[in-house]
């Protein structure tokens, strides 16, 4: 069996069992997420004069920070980055040793730093004001060094750091994180950064499959797809929704299409009359039916098909002629949902 963990306070051993240790974590956690919450009352027009110095940037971002600071400052990077908005990190120490190459004028910087104090950064930033770079600072102290060399100051300082000893950065580099988060997320807003633009930035792996998924590739076609002419009969309708997934598409003299009979509708007819065999597909049909292109993105067709409350669509090409069905369970299964 395990020891114990012990620790000594006051001279007397305290021993740290299953419930103790539970207990450390529920505190932690309450400390940092009070941490996190706080941030709302600071949030002011500072937060949004740096999202617009992002917008407006000709460059790139340059992000940089030493120790937790600098962590935070890569995720911050790589965020902005696969968001649509070019992003570098540059560690103080590359920066000051030959990486200052990498920073032009266009430029935003910026810098995080818990207090506000760190000398390598406060070195950066004299270095970057004299290029003419506009500087952002996230800090915990916005009366600091590195706030008075900034343009904007985002305040995240927090009451007290997770650790016992109010020593380690822990609530407040979690702070950092979520305001690099906002910050990221506000600009993506700003951008009208779409989901096809997201999946240009991420090609590979699942997200980028989910995302680059087109309609053509999911869509049925050829005899899976129910048509009939609109002067048909509810008879031929019927044989084609029992075998086509539940929905017909009805077509014009040139091929076009120009409305959508699906087991709801035939359904709803059998409530009104039982003499349907000789009622003709144009007087029962939905003659303004969702379509969509068929080199649409599959999570356009999600967005259609939920905010019409439909589970299947007709696929068409530019002059209206169907090509093609696309049907909600076939969008489940490929996981574009």
């Amino acid at each position: 069996m395990s020891k114990v963990p012990q620790k000594v306070m006051d001279g007397k051993h305290i021993e740290y069992g299953p419930k103790e240790l539970l207990e450390e974590a529920r505190r932690v956690i309450l400390i940092e997420s009070e941490g996190v919450r706080g941030l709302l009352d600071r949030l002011d027009n500072s937060f949004a004069e740096a999202v617009e110095l992002l917008y407006n940037c000709k460059g790139r971002a340059i992000v940089s920070g030493i120790g937790k600071s600098g962590i935070v400052g890569r995720k911050l990077a790589a965020t902005l980055t696969s968001t649509g908005t070019p992003a570098i990190f540059i560690h103080p120490v590359d920066f000051l040793h030959g990486d200052m190459g990498l920073v032009a004028p266009e430029d935003v910087f910026i810098a995080l730093s818990k207090s506000g104090e760190t000398g390598e950064v406060e070195r950066m930033l004299h270095l970057c004001k004299r290029l003419g770079v506009k500087v952002i600072t996230v800090t915990g102290e916005k009366n600091s060094s590195l706030a008075r060399l900034s343009e904007v100051v985002l305040d995240v300082g927090v009451p007290q750091e997770a650790c016992p000893h109010n020593l380690t950065p822990t609530a407040s580099a979690t702070a950092a994180m979520v305001m690099g988060d906002a910050l990221a997320i506000a600009l993506l807003v700003r951008r009208d950064f779409r989901p096809e633009d997201f999946a240009r930035f991420h090609p590979a792996g699942f997200l980028g499959r989910r995302l680059l998924l087109r309609v053509e590739e999911l869509m049925l076609t050829g005899n899976n797809v129910g048509t009939v002419i609109n002067r048909a009969t509810m008879k031929e309708v019927l044989l084609e929704l029992v075998g086509k997934r539940g929905i017909c598409a009805v077509l014009g003299d040139k091929g076009e299409l120009t409305g959508v009979i699906t087991d709801g509708d035939f359904k709803r007819l059998l409530q009104k009359t039982r003499d349907f065999m000789e009622i003709k597909a144009i007087d029962v049909m939905n003659k303004n039916p969702k379509s969509i292109r068929q080199d649409e993105l599959c999570v356009s067709a999600v967005k259609m098909m939920e905010s019409y409350s439909i589970i299947s669509m007709p696929v068409v090409d530019e002059n209206k002629r169907i090509v093609g069905m696309v049907h909600l369970h076939d969008l489940m299964r490929a996981k574009v949902i």
